[in-house]
């Protein structure tokens, strides 16, 4: 509860914070003085800030996110247009990365220093160094542009949905690979593995069932932490691939300065990542018997 609290602060503190007059933007800098009061008055901005934030504060306990400045619609049936967007994007890119990061780490621990190592690491870092605002328009170039095979943006069914969610699934393949490389291979290192082998079990039943069940804990932990960034990212993606999501929704309501949408969405955001470190705690207790005992 503290840690939710000092988010909805924070989160209302810093969209105050940031430069620019909603009223302006939205009558226009021709505006009469007047109209612009009038209006400041009816949105309730004429108010201090203390007082707009507990306001803000009580409408967020009851799950009042208001209504938007511009469409007047609520903030609540605007983000629920969005989220399914986000929610099947976030999934999607968490699935690659899981594809790709497994057998890239699990290859590089096995043939620890050899080529297949160098190689999967170079190609971990390459995933790494490249942002996604370079990604993205690199893969439009390719494989929109050149080739035709996908769309360039928008939400035109499965075949719109590649593109962004490599984007985003690249760079967190990038990191989990390296830990799964890191986990597995203090595993390996074990008695039980030894003995493992040692009762003639196939060499995938060891690397699955014994190895990697045994290192799993690290990479949940990466998964966890890497899923706040994997939301923080889809800002940047669904921006370039005009995914609409809550992502470009932010971008958009940033733009036009409508305080409750941005609101929403970073609360949206930020409460989610609390809400996933928390599953992955318990997530803890279901894969490690150790924790269960403790």
């Amino acid at each position: 509860m503290v840690v939710m609290f000092g988010i909805v602060t924070l989160v209302f503190l810093l969209i105050h914070v940031v430069p620019g007059d909603p009223v302006e933007v939205m009558l226009g800098e021709t505006a009469r003085p007047a109209d612009r009061e009038a209006l400041r008055e009816a949105l309730g901005l004429h108010q201090p800030l203390l007082t707009q934030w507990w306001q803000y504060l009580f409408a967020v306990v009851q799950l009042d996110f208001g209504e938007s400045l511009h469409s007047r619609q609520a903030v609540s049936s605007v983000l629920l247009t969005r989220i399914p967007a986000t929610f099947i994007l976030s999934i999607s890119s968490l699935l690659i990365a899981v594809i790709i990061a497994l057998p890239l780490g699990m290859l590089a621990a096995v043939y620890k220093d050899s080529i297949w190592d160098r190689l999967a690491m170079v190609t971990a870092m390459l995933g790494v160094s490249i942002p996604n605002f370079v990604m993205g328009p690199v893969l439009i170039l390719i494989f929109s542009l050149w080739l035709g095979w996908f769309p360039v943006s928008g939400q035109e069914g499965f075949g719109s949905l590649i593109l962004p969610a490599i984007t985003l699934g690249t760079a967190l393949a990038a990191i989990l690979s390296r830990m799964v490389r890191a986990s597995m291979l203090e595993v390996l290192q074990e008695d039980y593995i030894r003995a493992a082998r040692a009762r003639g079990l196939f060499e995938s039943r060891v690397l699955t069932l014994h190895a990697l069940r045994n290192a799993a804990l690290p990479i949940i932990t990466i998964l966890g932490m890497q899923f706040g960034a994997l939301l923080a990212g889809a800002v940047i993606t669904e921006t370039i691939f005009s995914w609409p999501g809550i992502g470009q929704l932010l971008i958009e309501s940033i733009q036009k300065r409508d305080y409750p949408v941005v609101q929403a969405c970073v609360l949206l955001i930020s409460m989610t990542y609390v809400l996933v470190n928390l599953l992955t705690d318990l997530i803890y207790v279901a894969v490690d018997p150790r924790v269960r005992l403790e």
